[in-house]
């Protein structure tokens, strides 16, 4: 498993932060995961682990973290 688990985890929780209007949580869990989604990445060995869904990060693609924001 490794440890982009903490990626779903921090997706999870962010997207239950954005449909109970808490917007400083949400925008906090948005740091987090790309602050996860970096540090995983700086290991070569999880690339290959990092999952590939809209609501999840890609190597490259930090944005997709704030795709699904609340207008």
């Amino acid at each position: 498993m490794g440890r982009v688990w903490i990626i779903d985890v921090l997706a999870d929780l962010r997207s239950f932060a954005r449909d109970n209007d808490l917007p400083l949580l949400t925008a906090q869990l948005e740091e987090a995961g790309l602050i996860a989604a970096v540090e995983i990445a700086s290991h070569p060995e999880e690339l290959q682990r990092i999952p590939h869904n809209d609501d999840e990060v890609r190597p490259g693609t930090l944005s997709r973290m704030g795709a699904h924001r609340r207008p």
